[in-house]
């Protein structure tokens, strides 16, 4: 919760100083996004398109731009350079929740076994906090297209860039508590926890802009943001054999999300 805190004051006070930050040769943009998410973890069954389906929720965030093509202070364009045209820094706030089960050929109604009623009745969530920066690359000029001319109404773009990410996982079975053999895989025995941590992420994104009116945007984006750890989802089934060999051959990668979002930007002059 203290870190949630800290979170919104530090993006408090980066908005508080947009006016003087405007002083250096560029202007500002801010906006909103929201979306479905879509959660890879080790709840489910990998490349199962139930699983993908089924553990879906969604997300919402605030976004700033920092745009080098114009600047507020004299309400001017700056230099024409590349990188002032074709490049923005995007600094983000993001929030998303997705509750979590098991799903695939592991759990199917045909599978009447005691590992499948373990699955059937295991269930999660998790709540992701997350705040940090990307690098966005507009391949067409971002004059022409804050222009608003009917020729560049449309602005694709694509970002690479790290977040801190503050997780909050809840795992629990219906047979009964967790660590039991009655209600626990043996897999997951010892191999979740539910106390809330924080990580780094890398982010990327493809997406498009669409030019409503001279001082506001549409976008729609396509991101991909991968964990640097395998606790985010509350479970981490990578228990290690005495000759070091991991036991859990199928969990082969860390937490992963697919963000699907819609987002509206508006210009600050």
């Amino acid at each position: 919760m203290n870190a949630r805190l800290l979170l919104m004051v530090l993006l408090f006070a980066f908005f508080s100083k947009q006016e003087a930050y405007s002083q250096f040769g560029f202007s500002h943009e801010v906006g909103i996004i929201t979306g479905p998410v879509v959660f890879y973890s080790d709840f489910g069954q990998r490349n199962d398109f139930e699983t993908n389906a089924g553990n879906v929720g969604f997300g919402v965030g605030l976004i700033h731009y920092l745009n080098f093509a114009y600047r507020a202070d004299c309400n001017c364009y700056t230099r024409d350079k590349y990188f002032n045209d074709h490049f923005k820094v995007r600094n983000e706030i993001d929030y998303h929740k997705t509750n979590l089960g098991h799903f695939g050929r592991w759990v199917d109604p045909s599978e009447t076994g005691i590992f499948a009623n373990q699955l059937r009745a295991m269930k999660g969530s998790t709540t992701v906090l997350d705040i940090g920066s990307q690098i966005e690359y507009f391949p067409f000029s971002i004059r022409d297209f804050q222009s608003g001319s009917a020729t560049h109404k449309i602005a694709p773009f694509i970002s690479l860039g790290v977040h801190w990410v503050n997780y909050d996982p809840e795992v629990y079975s219906d047979l009964g508590p967790l660590n039991a053999p009655v209600s626990t895989p043996v897999k997951y025995i010892g191999a979740f926890q539910q106390e809330a941590d924080d990580t780094w992420s890398v982010v990327a994104s493809v997406g498009i802009r669409y030019k409503l009116s001279p001082l506001s945007d549409l976008m729609l984006d396509s991101r991909w943001q991968y964990y640097f750890t395998d606790w985010v989802d509350g479970l981490n089934p990578s228990i290690e054999n005495n000759d070091g060999a991991r036991a859990v051959p199928e969990n082969k990668a860390n937490e992963w999300i697919y963000w699907l979002n819609i987002g509206y930007i508006y210009y600050i002059e």
